[in-house]
């Protein structure tokens, strides 16, 4: 059974769907006094969250379970000059009504933190203003009061190695707080450190692993593609959430890292092939897929509809939830 997911931004919602809404330091820094700058901080992220609530309200109406909330939510609050400015008081009803909906409607949200968030750098400045990004991940969850928010981070560089790189990665996240070490899953890449890597340092650190499917296309040893499902799914015994996949077609050509607008159905219903076929404890095979496509919510939709062409036979139990 699979839950179909989408990235941050329902186009179908248009502007009203648009929950990255930013201010730029450069700007902030000509506002004429602190007033004007609050004022305007205020401004922008009332406006996030108030498409953050009609994207989680598209996502009920449409019956759309899992959903990646974006990292740029909340204006300069990471800036070195500028940090928390009070958001989580002043906007606290916005995220309690928020968080209702999410747990009325048993949705899944995560997020991904942005690639300038390194927990294996080996510049120590990059590593403690990791800490700093990623606890306004933890933040957010809190404020919505979703204990089984995780965020997706890639290992990071390989600077000596990539065993060193790993290495340092372990190393360097002993010092992490148990509340960023808890929600954390480690995603492949299509450059450095691939399937094989990942389930490797998952094992060291008892953390779960997603699977990007198009990168492991772009980045692989040349194991079979169902050893490492497996591998990715049996990193989730015991823990909170069920196991997760990202899922994206090449743009222009089959190794092409950059995203197509819309998913290659032909290699979509290859993969549900594959992990159907995985030997688990469980009775059914059960988890949530993100669709990491340039037309997101559109691109899924899409998705659905062409495999329900392909594929009558599969059994929908809702508009977007698949038994194969």
């Amino acid at each position: 059974m699979v839950r179909f997911g989408y990235v941050a931004i329902p186009l179908e919602l248009g502007d009203k769907g648009k929950t990255s809404g930013t201010v730029t330091y450069k700007n902030y820094e000509k506002m004429q006094n602190a007033d004007e700058k609050m004022n305007k901080l205020k401004a922008v992220t009332l406006k996030n969250l108030d498409n953050l609530g009609n994207a989680i309200n598209y996502n009920i109406e449409n019956e759309i379970h899992f959903y990646r909330i974006t990292s740029a939510l909340i204006p300069l609050v990471t800036h070195p000059n500028v940090g928390y400015w009070g958001h989580r008081e002043i906007f606290k009803k916005n995220f309690q009504y928020i968080g209702r909906l999410i747990e009325k409607s048993n949705m899944r949200v995560d997020t991904h933190p942005d690639q300038f968030n390194v927990i294996n750098s080996t510049n120590e400045e990059v590593v403690k203003n990791t800490v700093i990004n990623l606890m306004e991940h933890v933040n957010l969850f809190e404020d919505l009061n979703y204990d089984k928010g995780m965020m997706v981070i890639h290992v990071g560089g390989a600077a000596g190695g990539k065993e060193e790189g790993l290495q340092r990665f372990i190393d360097n996240l002993k010092s992490y707080p148990e509340s960023i070490k808890e929600r954390l899953i480690i995603e492949n890449d299509d450059k450095i450190y691939n399937s094989l890597d990942v389930l490797k340092l998952c094992s060291e650190i008892n953390a779960p692993m997603v699977l990007d499917v198009h990168h492991h296309m772009c980045n692989n040893c040349g194991e079979d593609l169902s050893e490492v499902v497996a591998g990715c799914f049996a990193t989730y015994k015991g823990k909170k959430v069920i196991p997760k996949i990202h899922f994206s077609s090449p743009k222009d050509g089959e190794c092409d890292r950059k995203h197509a607008d819309y998913i290659n159905v032909d290699d979509f219903i290859s993969f549900l092939k594959v992990a159907k076929g995985i030997e688990t404890d469980d009775k059914e095979i059960e988890f949530d897929i993100m669709i990491e496509a340039k037309k997101k919510d559109i691109a899924m939709f899409k998705l659905i509809d062409d495999i329900k062409s392909f594929k009558p036979e599969y059994l929908w139990i809702d508009k977007t939830i698949l038994r194969a």
